[in-house]
């Protein structure tokens, strides 16, 4: 009876338990054989690294001496890093916050072209062209000389069209030649003239490739005889071509300055304006007795306009979150536009029977049920923005470096960039690696819900 009831009572398959554990073990061995490179790469390439710069952080420059926590004292005062600390800070507001409102804008607006596969195309591009390529493209582009940089070019039009340039910039008067210079770059006779008079207003620093295409010699106009109610000149190139020719007086092969801007004064007002003719020729009539002094405004040899200082101290962030904005919009985009795609389509179009607008719809129902998407996208960006370095260290011109740099620029200067500290470079890089923490740890729990 006991031995029938040890017999019933006793779990099927006794004798299997040790095969199966067998294969088991064999199983989670050979599992573990397929994973050993890879751990071993993950070890060698990351672990390794951040465990020795977590050491090395403690450590001096030349890594002998133990300094304790004085790497971590000195980053917080040193002014190079609070200024990198502050870049990076902007860097991650406004980089993924345009970014994300950018791809979003986007991702609605493809949805309604016709051709959109090609517009997404166009703009995912950038993607394919590296942070190095990308920083030399815009390095040319900022450049502030608008022959080369092609935004500098674009702004220099724009403003030329509307406001003009000076006709010569680089003319001056020879001294003591009747023409006095101002403090605010303007010329004015150096006698009076009265009505009757003939003045002639000679210039030079003008090469006679820069004339004007409608200058004529100025010599005839020098001629004239002015009424007795009038002043008449010429203003003209004090210099005759290829050499010779008496200063001060105007020669016949001697060219007139068109287009120069000459004002007539009495007691310290203007009283009247011009512009010289293709000759250089001007005149005032219908003037009461008295003295006038003749005027070249500064405005006739005012600097060109040279565009906007794209890499100037202040606008050298900016300029390079242009760049980067140029690169990963159309990865923001396609994200986005796709799960866009997986909206249930139902809910929008009972909005629109319901009588809602199309923007009520984009804000109350596309963009909460995209958040969780955007979400994503804004914290992959913040991560990628906080590990930026090719973009600043290629188009900062070296003036500017340090009021661009960000803390991977920093940490790479302090350590390799002449700096030569590696104990500090380390101390940056764990500064570096505990700020990107938060943002990936977030990233991989969101993950893990939307898997569930």
């Amino acid at each position: 009876m006991t031995a029938t009831m040890v017999k019933e009572t006793s779990p099927p398959f006794a004798t299997e338990p040790g095969p199966r554990r067998r294969a088991r073990r064999r199983g989670v061995i050979i599992a573990l054989l397929f994973v050993l490179p890879a751990l071993l790469l993950l070890g060698a390439l990351v672990v390794y690294p951040v465990l020795f710069s977590v050491g090395r952080s403690f450590f001096d420059a030349s890594g002998t001496e133990f300094v304790g926590g004085e790497n971590y004292a000195e980053m917080f005062r040193d002014p190079a890093t609070l200024k990198a600390v502050r870049n990076t800070a902007i860097w991650v507001v406004v980089a993924p916050t345009l970014l994300t409102g950018l791809g979003l804008i986007l991702a609605v607006l493809v949805e309604k072209v016709r051709w959109a596969t090609a517009f997404k195309l166009l703009l995912f591009m950038p993607m394919a062209v590296s942070f190095l390529a990308a920083g030399i493209i815009f390095r040319l582009a900022y450049d502030e000389d608008p022959d080369k940089g092609v935004l500098n070019a674009a702004v220099v039009s724009v403003h030329d069209a509307f406001t003009g340039s000076s006709s010569y910039p680089t003319a001056r008067a020879r001294d003591g030649e009747g023409l006095t210079g101002q403090p605010d770059g303007s010329y004015r006779t150096s006698s009076d003239a009265d009505p009757g008079d003939t003045v002639a207003l000679g210039l030079v620093g003008v090469s006679s490739g820069d004339l004007p295409t409608e200058s004529r010699p100025a010599y005839d106009a020098a001629q004239r005889q002015a009424a007795a109610d009038e002043v008449r000149g010429v203003v003209y190139l004090d210099f005759t071509p290829g050499g010779g020719g008496e200063p001060g007086v105007v020669d016949r092969e001697e060219s007139g300055l068109p287009g120069v801007t000459v004002e007539a004064m009495r007691g310290g007002e203007t009283v009247a304006s011009t512009t010289t003719a293709s000759d250089g020729s001007f005149r005032f009539t219908m003037l009461d007795s008295g003295t006038y002094t003749l005027k070249l405004s500064a405005s006739n040899f005012a600097p060109p306009y040279e565009g906007i200082s794209w890499l100037g101290p202040a606008l050298v962030t900016p300029a390079i979150i242009g760049a980067y904005l140029w690169i990963w919009t159309g990865f923001a985009m396609v994200l986005i536009g796709a799960g866009l795609a997986a909206l249930p389509r139902d809910a929008l179009e009972a909005a629109r029977m319901d009588g809602a607008n199309e923007w009520q719809i984009f804000h109350r129902i596309t963009v909460p049920l995209l958040a969780p998407v955007l979400t994503v996208v804004f914290v992959t960006l913040v991560i990628n923005v906080m590990k930026v370095f090719d973009l600043v260290y290629i188009i900062a011109p070296g003036p500017v470096q340090e009021d661009a740099t960000v803390l991977a620029t920093q940490m790479w200067l302090v350590s390799f960039g002449g700096g030569n500290n590696q104990g500090l470079g380390s101390a940056l890089g764990v500064l570096l690696l505990l700020l990107v923490i938060p943002a990936m740890v977030f990233n991989v729990r969101r993950f893990k819900r939307s898997q569930r």
